[in-house]
C-alpha cells in the first residue's frame, strides 16, 4: 500500500474523529486532540533541539571569546530554567525567569507602541492629506474614512481610562466627559470583535468544507 493511500485512510479517520465531537464529547475526539497536541509539542521541540541547542552548543567550541560567551550564557540560562522543577532550588532560575519575563514585556511593549499605536495614529493623519487625491470624490471620500478612523481611535483608546470618581452611593464611576466617550468606544470595541469574530468563524468554516470535500473525494 502506498504512502498516499496510507496517509489518506489516516486523514480520514482523524476527520471522523474530530468530527464525533458534533454528537457530544466522546474518548475519540479526546484521542484525537491528544494526539494533536502531542504531535506538536514533539515538532515544536525537535525544532529547538536541532535549530537553537545544537548551534549553540557547536558555538561553545569556537574560538573566538565573543562567540563563546554568547554561547555559554544562554545555555547556563537555560539549564538554570530546570532548576524551577525543584521547590528547593527553584531559585536558581529566579534570575532566568526574571530575564524572560522582561525581556518578554518590553518587547511586547515596544511592538504595541510602534507597531500599533504610532502606525495607526500616523495612518489616521496620513487620511487628512489630500495632496495625493486624484479627484475631489476621492478627497471626499478620504475625508470621511479620516473622520472615521480618527473617532476610532480616539474613542477606543478613551474606552481604556479607567480612572473613576467615587458616587455618593459608593459605587466607581467614570467622569462625566469620558463616560460618552467610552460607550461610543465600546461601540467601535463591539464591531472590531464582531469583524475578528466573523473571519474566524468563515476560516473554521473554510477547513469544515475542506475537510467534507476530503470525506467525499476519498470515498468517491
Amino acid at each position: 500500500m502506498s504512502p498516499d493511500i496510507l496517509a489518506a485512510i489516516f486523514g480520514l479517520i482523524f476527520t471522523l474523529m474530530v468530527f464525533s465531537y458534533l454528537l457530544r464529547d466522546n474518548p475519540l475526539f479526546r484521542i484525537a486532540v491528544y494526539l494533536f497536541v502531542g504531535v506538536s509539542s514533539g515538532y515544536a521541540a525537535t525544532v529547538i533541539v536541532y535549530s537553537v541547542l545544537i548551534p549553540r552548543l557547536r558555538l561553545v567550541q569556537a574560538d573566538d571569546l565573543n562567540q563563546l560567551v554568547v554561547a555559554i550564557v544562554p545555555v547556563l540560562l537555560g539549564v538554570s530554567l530546570l532548576a524551577k522543577l525543584s521547590p528547593r532550588i527553584s531559585w536558581i532560575g529566579n534570575f532566568a525567569m526574571a530575564l524572560l519575563v522582561g525581556v518578554g514585556a518590553a518587547s511586547a511593549l515596544g511592538g504595541a507602541v510602534l507597531g500599533t499605536l504610532i502606525p495607526q495614529a500616523q495612518a489616521a493623519i496620513d487620511a487628512f492629506d489630500f495632496r495625493a487625491a486624484p479627484s475631489a470624490s476621492d478627497a471626499i471620500f478620504g475625508l470621511v474614512s479620516g473622520v472615521v478612523m480618527l473617532a476610532g481611535t480616539v474613542f477606543t483608546l478613551g474606552y481604556f481610562h479607567f480612572s473613576a470618581e467615587r458616587a455618593p452611593d459608593g459605587s466607581a464611576r467614570r467622569n462625566r466627559v469620558f463616560e460618552p466617550i467610552a460607550w461610543v468606544g465600546n461601540i467601535f470595541i463591539a464591531i472590531t470583535f464582531g469583524v475578528l469574530f466573523a473571519g474566524v468563524y468563515m476560516a473554521a468554516l473554510t477547513a469544515m468544507i475542506e475537510r467534507l470535500g476530503f470525506l467525499i473525494n476519498f470515498l468517491r
